[in-house]
């Protein structure tokens, strides 16, 4: 997820490290915040594989800072790993999101298509936090008003996604003819 961003936010423009920080901390800091000790490893794997250059260009006040910039090879392993994602990209929501963000990246409506299609699929199965067995519960059949927020929430949740994958799907659908 996190090397996700990185390639999607710098597909947009170079920027420096810890502006790139701030844009990942916006997208994903509320649930996974991105610890300094985490960010530039994985831009140095990123930079290391070729998919991302490092400039120097002086500071206004202090030491040099570096600007990151996506090379074209990044920019292709941004758009397969968004028309590939993995299954967990697609099944966890925080990932998803991420996922989301930067889908648009991908030229090919089909393309793009395919991967709410995969979304879509796994929202449509019965599932729930809580079982009784191997049947998922929904929120009426819970007494513990706790647990009930939390089915009622993820409902409405999936609903909403839900409406929003179907409209978006039949639109890109049109588009591609």
């Amino acid at each position: 997820m996190l090397e996700l961003a990185i390639l999607g936010f710098l597909y947009d423009a170079p920027l420096h490290g810890y502006v790139l920080r701030k844009h990942i901390a916006a997208l994903t800091g509320h649930v996974r915040p991105v610890a300094e000790g985490t960010l530039y490893p994985a831009i140095k794997r990123l930079e290391k594989a070729g998919l991302l250059a490092r400039a120097t260009e002086p500071g206004s006040v202090a030491a040099p800072r570096h600007v990151l910039t996506l090379t074209e090879d990044g920019r292709s392993e941004l758009r397969r790993r968004l028309a590939e994602p993995a299954e967990r990209d697609i099944t966890d929501e925080n990932r998803w999101f991420t996922v989301l963000a930067f889908l648009r990246h991908l030229d090919d409506p089909a393309a793009q298509t395919a991967v709410l299609r995969r979304r879509l699929a796994f929202l449509e199965e019965p599932s729930s936090f809580f079982y009784d067995g191997d049947r998922p519960v929904r929120a009426e059949e819970v007494d513990d008003p706790f647990r009930r927020g939390i089915l009622t929430i993820a409902r409405a949740t999936s609903r909403a996604e839900l409406a929003w994958l179907r409209t978006t799907v039949a639109s890109l659908e049109a588009q591609a003819g």
